[in-house]
């Protein structure tokens, strides 16, 4: 398997993905702004959100997929059959149990997570409604990353790579046409969700069945595959979601800011993750099961390798990217957003947070590249002692920043705080001599920061007045935009090329 190929192709997915996330967003930011209502759902979503994330892809993928590699290079196909059904069943129910629990008790969450609410009834109330229409989300998503564990370990990455844009379509088609049949309309986006949900649950069930991989009920707690993930995916909750647990506190935080920061928050967020989806979760997913794959054939110099190619995509792909986030906040703001009742107000207020984010683009994306490497050799505690201390630092540092850097403070945390749990997971790695570095990193990294400059002098001076970004006419800031993207990435491109980078020296096969 080329990996370069198999990553163009997930990004590829997750690239049309994107797409239609910002077009769902430029529809909600057109047809909601940035307000009570907004604030409401993005509150409601981010929830169930968080639980997937650490229940279902973060969590349960990380402990899961290491052994199911492990079973079917050792075990054979009836016994990893037989561990799919009793994880699934077993997936399946716990689950459920959340699902119904949150529904129930949605006010106490609501007073948990969003305590500043609760000083205005209707929006505290609004808030509490989307919750509960959108919990179960997180019963179809932790059975969605199961489906996706299974069919990457299969080599099937195009299929779950695609999968969120089911998502996408149905909260696009929610804003569109269901939003003048609720009231309030925003109840629209509620629905979406839990209609997405089951859509991308939908179309995974008839690739697993091709494989033979399609899951029956049958609940065995004793098994002990079953008793191996869940002894793994307790600390691992926290080993590979701190960063959702920093955006939920800092929802808290943020509830008590002026109207409109969670908004401002979330928008932000969407373009940061726009590279951190292309790039780190495409790399995250097609690492894991190479890695576990590689740890249960004993191959040392193939992990280490493995890990020495994503560390360098990572950085000749992310610092750009970072960079450019920096410099163009208002240009993209302005024409992805800045309409309806998206203001010009709420793109500055906005880019304050996406300048800080920026600042962290780089520390998250390794973190998805070099926590694999524990998990793939089934190592919770290092990860999880790195993640406790980075939660610690995140929240010490909003605590210092938010008085005076507002909601961009709690931006600046996170990715300060994602820069540290890289640094750490990097030093663990090499302490651990899993990870030695691949000769010719000096010469990587001084042409890496020339080509960076290039870059960083075309787009400052491409830019312009921020004024005319404002003001301008969306069809004109379109195409200066996409201006500005095409001569940034020939200035950067056509400088590795010049200093010797080509696309053959990031080729990599693997089994």
């Amino acid at each position: 398997m080329n990996l370069l190929k198999t990553l163009a192709t997930v990004s590829g997915m997750t690239l049309l993905s994107r797409i239609l996330g910002f077009l769902r967003d430029f529809i909600i930011a057109r047809a909601f702004g940035a307000g009570l209502a907004t604030d409401a759902f993005f509150v409601a979503f981010r929830l169930p959100n968080l639980l997937r994330r650490l229940f279902a892809e973060g969590a349960f993928s990380q402990a899961f997929v290491p052994i199911l590699a492990e079973y079917k290079n050792r075990q054979g196909e009836a016994e990893t059959k037989r561990l799919v059904d009793h994880v699934a069943t077993a997936l399946f129910l716990a689950v459920l149990a959340v699902t119904i629990l949150g529904m129930i008790a949605a006010p106490a969450v609501i007073y948990l997570t969003a305590p500043g609410f609760s000083a205005d009834a209707d929006k505290f109330e609004l808030t509490v409604t989307l919750t509960r229409i959108t919990f179960p989300y997180i019963l179809c998503m932790s059975l969605v990353a199961l489906a996706a564990g299974i069919l990457n370990t299969w080599s099937r990455f195009a299929l779950p790579a695609f999968t969120p844009v089911m998502l996408n379509l149905a909260m696009i088609g929610g804003a569109l046409w269901l939003a003048p049949y609720c009231a309030p309309p925003v109840l629209a986006l509620g629905w979406a969700v839990f209609l997405g949900g089951l859509a991308q649950l939908a179309i995974q069930l008839p690739a697993l069945s091709r494989i033979g991989m399609l899951p029956r009920f049958s609940l065995s707690l004793s098994d002990p595959g079953v008793r191996r993930i869940l002894k793994l995916m307790a600390p691992a909750v926290l080993g590979v979601s701190v960063s959702q647990l920093s955006l939920l506190i800092n929802t808290v935080f943020a509830s008590f800011l002026e109207s409109g920061s969670v908004s401002w928050l979330y928008y932000a967020d969407r373009l940061m993750e726009f590279p951190a989806g292309l790039l780190g979760a495409a790399l995250g997913t097609i690492l894991l099961p190479s890695l576990s794959r590689t740890h249960a054939t004993g191959d040392t110099q193939e992990f280490s390798a493995l890990l020495d190619w994503g560390l360098r995509l990572t950085l000749l792909l992310t610092l750009p990217a970072a960079l450019a986030l920096a410099l163009l906040a208002v240009p993209l703001l302005s024409t992805l957003f800045q309409h309806g009742a998206f203001s010009a107000t709420d793109v500055l207020q906005t880019r304050q947070a996406l300048v800080a984010y920026s600042v962290g683009l780089a520390g998250l994306i390794l973190v998805k590249v070099l926590a694999p490497g524990f998990y793939a050799r089934q190592d919770i505690r290092t990860p999880v002692k790195i993640a406790l201390l980075t939660l610690a630092l995140t929240q010490l540092m909003n605590l210092a920043f938010v008085g005076w850097l507002k909601h961009a403070g709690l931006a600046l945390s996170i990715g300060l705080a994602s820069c540290c749990n890289a640094f750490l997971l990097y030093r663990g790695l090499r302490k651990q001599d899993s990870y030695r570095p691949a000769a010719g990193w000096p010469s990587f990294l001084w042409k890496l920061a020339l080509a960076l400059a290039v870059l960083g002098i075309t787009l400052y001076w491409g830019t312009g007045r921020e004024s005319a970004w404002l003001d301008g006419a969306w069809q004109d800031k379109v195409l200066r935009l996409g201006a500005l993207v095409a001569g940034g990435a020939a200035a950067y491109l056509g400088t590795l090329f010049l200093l010797g980078f080509r696309l053959a020296q990031f080729s990599r096969r693997t089994r």
